[in-house]
């Protein structure tokens, strides 16, 4: 009996002992999260699940600061500030790192998923981890990918109901080169330009139009400057968990697991609430003037093999494993 106690109180020791040490590798520290979307953007949402979750994981030892609507920078600029060390976290649109890991590319490609399902699947699995593998030598380490959702063309001259309806058109893009050579190939005019500049060049008719999911129009108001909303639906969109490579070096093994799971389990309600939000925008901006359609599947057809090329263009530029990778998981996932 002697030694049973003796063993129980042992172990009582040992695991208060751990717990302590699970303490003390815990610092008080502040995150610094900055993106690029309004307060009311599934993004800003997920960002405050995020924080919960870190704060309730750490005691309160951790806590995450908001920074939306741009106010650290543009993409560009936060992703060189997490890179420097001197910004903690940031979630962009995954399209911002084709600048310097140019396979993010692959998740670009027009037409290439159909539905949600296909789009998790495929950075859920292999693919999306080959690429985020890639990251961390460039100073960033990433914890996920959210939903942004599929982008859809708005803008101030027409309704687009097949490719010959962008012929002429300037539309915004992201400085990305996929999407550049997509709307040329639809003898679009795309312009480049930082999404914090977007609303005053539509303003300004500098640009005709722009291409983003259903809630990041509403969100940003783009009803008042763009009066066609058209369900192109040519690319799925992620956004992306990033974090300093500099500042997670610094955390303990730890506060590493509290911010992975954390993130983890904020992954899963950020995408439900962004195809919620999405679902929902539709109504919002046909209330709000916009006229919306719809393309039918035979001109998204139309549009796939006018885009072919360019897939096939980049694909050839493309690191032939990642390649390899994705057709294989985007087979996986359309089955």
């Amino acid at each position: 009996m002697k030694t049973n106690l003796l063993r129980t109180a042992l172990g009582a020791v040992l695991v208060l002992a751990a717990f302590a040490a699970g303490a003390q590798d815990i610092q008080e520290r502040t995150i610094k999260f900055g993106h690029l979307n309004n307060t009311d953007h599934p993004v800003s949402l997920g960002v405050k699940r995020f924080a919960e979750l870190v704060s309730a994981k750490s005691g309160g030892k951790l806590k995450v600061q908001e920074f939306p609507s741009n106010q650290l920078g543009n993409e560009l600029q936060q992703q060189s500030a997490l890179q420097g060390g001197v910004q903690e976290m940031s979630a962009p649109a995954t399209t911002s790192l084709a600048g310097i890991v140019k396979e993010f590319g692959l998740i670009d490609f027009p037409f290439a998923v159909a539905n949600f399902a296909q789009a998790d699947a495929l950075l859920d699995g292999p693919f999306g981890q080959a690429l985020l593998a890639k990251l961390p030598e460039k100073g960033l380490v990433a914890l996920g990918y959210w939903d942004l959702g599929f982008r859809n063309v708005t803008n101030s001259k027409r309704p687009i109901a097949r490719p010959e309806d962008l012929d002429g058109l300037k539309i915004r893009v992201i400085p990305n080169p996929v999407f550049l050579e997509t709307f040329k190939a639809f003898k679009a005019n795309p312009v480049p330009m930082p999404f914090a500049e977007l609303y005053g060049a539509l303003e300004a008719k500098a640009v005709d139009g722009q291409e983003n999911p259903f809630a990041v129009i509403l969100s940003n108001k783009f009803f008042e400057v763009n009066k066609f909303v058209s369900a192109t639906n040519h690319v799925y969109a992620a956004n992306i968990m990033l974090v300093s490579k500099k500042f997670w070096d610094r955390l303990s093994p730890a506060e590493q697991k509290i911010m992975q799971d954390a993130a983890n389990e904020a992954r899963a309600y950020q995408r439900q609430t962004s195809r919620a939000a999405a679902q929902a925008a539709v109504g919002e901006l046909q209330k709000r003037g916009m006229q919306y359609n719809e393309v039918s599947a035979a001109e998204q057809g139309r549009m796939r093999e006018i885009a072919r090329p360019v897939t096939e263009k980049f694909s050839a530029s493309y690191d032939p494993a990642i390649v390899k990778l994705y057709n294989d998981e985007l087979a996986k996932a359309r089955k």
